[in-house]
């Protein structure tokens, strides 16, 4: 079945509740949509938002590269050619992850619909459901338990922190989630590179009561080798995000010793579900545990991200919630969370409804 037609635009959605992070305030996101459809009248969803400050790609990049005269020529081609085309954009643009994952995830929608099966069913399901944590912004400690407490009305469980501008503030809005909701709930961390060594130091000592489950990013990017001086047990339960960006990235960060036990794997910082798909192969082989992560994104690529989870026996964390807290987006179905848990639907390709 040939490709009819790919078509490129971009959309600026907004947040229902604006966020702050280590190094900024984030209001509203620009994603990057792709169409493909085919012959007959199938059509494959992507999207994409690149951070720019992680990966060095822009929507706008994005937007250029995928209207371009290379990815436009893939009309005519057979959808079965799904590889090859993939090949030919990795190989055109090296360091271009959301061009590659926003094409990458239009393809796979487009290739399991052809098919007529899930695309994680083609992949091999390796989970039925899994809990995704759910964020919560730097902020005030009353201000975090309120948020907590709203969240558990929703049924989630699991909790994702962000923290890294005041180590001893970090320490007090942990101590004090665990304090109110006791075990009713599982704390994360996300310091979004903003401690030191010696920072991350102090805050595992004044939060060693409150069994954080995992760390993610403590230390900033090239800053890796410091933590192979932590103990074990306790790089077992840091997960590399920003650090991990790449095929290249993950050889050399599953290198003994392990200065991560985890890897957060964003298919906006390596290029969709099939470089996603070649990072957790590395991991398993490291015995390295895979953490599912995400940007602000469309529901188009967190249910891509979630079938590339549910496809690796590795896989152990979900946070992909980057859609919950979108006041709009262009499709709906892909997935269902009930009390916290993710499930995707069992739909051919990604089992997306476009909204009208």
């Amino acid at each position: 079945m040939r490709i009819r037609e790919i078509r490129v635009y971009t959309r600026d959605l907004a947040l229902s509740k604006p966020y702050t992070i280590a190094y900024q305030h984030i209001t509203t996101v620009e994603n990057v949509f792709v169409e493909v459809e085919l012959a007959n009248g199938i059509i494959g969803w992507g999207a994409a938002n690149p951070d720019p400050d992680v990966v060095g790609e822009s929507p706008a990049d994005v937007l250029h590269n995928l209207t371009g005269e290379l990815v436009q020529g893939f009309t005519g081609t057979d959808i079965r050619s799904i590889n090859a085309l993939l090949n030919t954009v990795e190989q055109t643009w090296v360091h271009a992850p959301g061009t590659l994952a926003a094409l990458d995830i239009a393809l796979h929608d487009a290739f399991g619909q052809y098919l007529g099966i899930p695309v994680v069913q083609f992949y091999g399901r390796q989970h039925q459901a899994l809990p995704t944590s759910v964020t919560i912004g730097i902020m005030g400690v009353d201000e975090t338990l309120a948020e907590a407490r709203a969240y558990l009305r929703q049924g989630f469980r699991v909790l994702k922190v962000k923290t890294g501008l005041d180590v001893m503030e970090d320490s007090e809005r942990v101590i004090r989630l665990r304090e109110t909701f006791g075990r009713e709930v599982t704390i994360r961390v996300d310091a979004n590179q903003g401690y030191t060594a010696g920072q991350l130091r102090q805050f595992l000592h004044q939060t060693r009561y409150t069994d954080l489950e995992l760390i993610e990013q403590p230390l900033s990017v090239g800053a890796d080798a410091e933590l192979t001086g932590f103990a074990p047990d306790v790089r077992q339960r840091l997960a590399a995000d920003e650090s991990l960006t790449d095929g290249k990235a993950a050889l050399r960060l599953a290198q003994e010793p392990l200065p991560f036990g985890i890897f957060n794997i964003k298919l906006m910082k390596c290029g969709g579900i099939r470089a996603a798909l070649g990072l957790a192969g590395i991991a398993r082989h490291a015995g390295i545990q895979l953490f599912w992560g995400c940007n602000d994104e469309s529901r188009i690529s967190i249910t891509a991200a979630l079938h590339a989870a549910f496809a690796c026996p590795n896989t152990r964390y979900l946070d992909l919630d980057g859609s919950l807290d979108l006041a709009e987006d262009l499709v709906s179905g892909g997935f269902t969370i009930d009390e916290g848990f993710m499930r995707p639907v069992l739909q051919p390709g990604l089992g997306l409804r476009p909204i009208p």
